[in-house]
């Protein structure tokens, strides 16, 4: 079920800037009121859509685990001059600093 999100409204019929959401089915029809009785209209906002683009997936196929799999090498920081291996096999465990 999708995600709605409603903004208040004052007396006017203008937004207040205050915001809620509620799960509805998409043939229920749009609320008119809040739980606390309340006047409010459905928002319009971006749809959150985690495509093969978005920030969820990048973060996924980034992973060491993936990194690993696809054969690559990946090196973190762990100190001033200092990186470690954390994704792959190739090349030295360490680079930098004392070896």
């Amino acid at each position: 079920m999708p995600t709605y999100e409603y903004e208040i409204l004052d007396k006017k019929g203008n937004p207040t800037g205050e915001r809620f959401e509620v799960v509805q089915l998409m043939k229920e029809p749009p609320l008119t009121t809040d739980p606390k009785g309340r006047p409010c209209r459905r928002a319009i906002v971006a749809p959150s859509i985690a495509g093969k683009w978005s920030d969820i997936k990048g973060k996924s196929a980034l992973s060491n685990k993936n990194l690993e799999r696809m054969g690559f090498t990946k090196y973190e920081r762990k100190g001033k001059g200092y990186m470690e291996r954390v994704a792959g096999s190739a090349g030295p465990k360490t680079l930098g600093g004392d070896d």
